[in-house]
């Protein structure tokens, strides 16, 4: 059976490119009316920029003979006060309280995270040049240029988010911009319990390191959930404590009452007036921490974090780019051997092993959730090799009637360090004592 052209859906006007030419000739008939008229705008309220628009929007299709309808002029006008007031076709992205990431790769092609999952969106800007206007106007109230001479970019946004952006003759395919969101309200530990991210057992073990000042290094890949657990586990940490965050671009939003955030800054044009994270970290040792938050250990700063772990900021936490905890310990030795560690190979692994208590490996699974994959003790060093036990392991098991469910079955270890000694009744009581 033949199919005729009736039997096709048509696709919606804001998705074709008859919109978008329709949107870019009244944006420019906009503008210049704006600057005839000498108005100031941005004083104006929503509604009257609303109006403003609706009424200049008519007179654009009703002058220059636009064909399109009611319904599609009032389209046509949405999209100009987004255009106007806010950041275009991002607007309602970023507005998605559901949105993860927003991954755009040239004007037509933008995909976006949700819960995990990957799936390219129908928004698309009129051409490359309207996106990087968008992304300009975005990058103008942090001071960060986006052009020729500095065609990479990233940036923390205002609202914690966090902004990369890199352009040609870099980017081959055109701009390609990468947008992280983050929460307003970062998930507690019970949310993540409740999500499935760990069960109870893993709860209280979690709550004892913390309580019990273990240091905590989580490993994990890209988007595989590292900052929400560290901001999560963050909410154990004593209120009379003080804690300091040290980042490349600020992500960390510890739910925490004392927390002293410091960033790291790029150099100028010359490469002056840089400030690495080795130097914030170095710096905080200075600002009687009781805690430091590392948000990504990836170079030079791993040597004076380990060395923060080693005397007397006991209860320090980090992530580590990692797909195992036994890979993310090779990490550990490989940067600080880039950074110039002076010792040997045994001295080097004797410091972290004497760092390090756990090591919690969070992964993204195929569905878009994120659980932890496993629990894993670092206990010493036995026979020049950093010695660990794997605590607790995520398993996946599918019931008689064919659903799939998560386990975290312990794997017969106490824990060895003495710094959980006082949390054995605790743990016991929670389900997390390990026969």
């Amino acid at each position: 059976m033949s199919t005729t052209h009736a039997d096709i859906p048509s696709m919606p006007f804001e998705h074709t490119q008859q919109f978008h030419d329709v949107l870019a000739a009244a944006h420019e008939f906009l503008l210049n009316r704006i600057e005839d008229q000498h108005l100031d705008i941005g004083s104006w309220t929503q509604d009257v920029v609303v109006h403003y628009v609706d009424t200049e929007t008519a007179s654009f299709v009703q002058e220059w003979r636009i064909p399109i309808n009611e319904a599609e002029m009032r389209k046509v006008s949405s999209a100009l006060v987004k255009e106007l007031t806010g950041f275009g076709p991002l607007d309602d992205l970023l507005l998605d309280p559901e949105v993860e990431d927003i991954l755009i790769n040239g004007y037509q092609d933008v995909y976006v995270s949700r819960g995990g999952i990957l799936q390219r969106e129908t928004v698309r800007f009129s051409d490359n040049r309207h996106l990087l206007r968008i992304v300009r106007r975005i990058l103008a109230p942090l001071g960060r240029r986006l052009d020729e001479s500095n065609p990479m970019v990233d940036a923390r946004l205002p609202n914690g988010g966090r902004l990369n952006a890199i352009i040609e003759p870099l980017s081959v395919t055109g701009p390609s911009i990468s947008i992280r969101k983050f929460r307003k309200d970062p998930f507690t530990p019970d949310d993540l319990l409740a999500r499935g991210t760990f069960d109870r057992p893993i709860h209280a073990l979690l709550q004892a390191a913390v309580l019990g000042r273990c240091n905590i290094m989580i490993s994990g890949g890209t988007s595989s959930g590292k900052t929400s657990l560290l901001n999560a586990l963050a909410s154990f940490i004593p209120h009379n404590e003080r804690v300091i965050t040290v980042e490349d671009t600020a992500e960390l939003s510890l739910n925490h009452p004392h927390v002293v955030r410091l960033e790291s800054r790029l150099g100028g044009f010359d490469g002056g007036g840089a400030v690495s994270i080795r130097d914030l970290v170095r710096n905080s040792l200075r600002m009687r921490p009781d805690r430091i938050a590392v948000g990504e250990v990836r170079g030079a700063e791993v040597l004076e974090m380990l060395q923060a772990m080693n005397t007397g900021h006991d209860g320090s936490m980090s992530t580590i780019h990692a797909n195992s905890p036994r890979d993310a310990l090779y990490r550990l030795e490989m940067l600080s051997g880039f950074a110039g560690f002076q010792g040997s190979e045994t001295s080097l692994r004797r410091q972290i092993a004497s760092a390090l208590d756990f090591i919690v490996q969070i992964a993204r699974l195929g569905s878009g959730r994120r659980v932890i994959s496993s629990i894993t003790e670092v206990t010493g060093v036995s026979d020049n090799i950093i010695a660990t036990q794997e605590m607790y392991r995520h398993e996946t098991f599918v019931d008689i009637n064919g659903r799939e469910h998560d386990r975290w079955p312990g794997l017969g270890f106490h824990p060895h360090t003495h710094k959980l000694e006082s949390f054995r009744q605790f743990l016991h009581d929670a389900g997390a004592a390990l026969s």
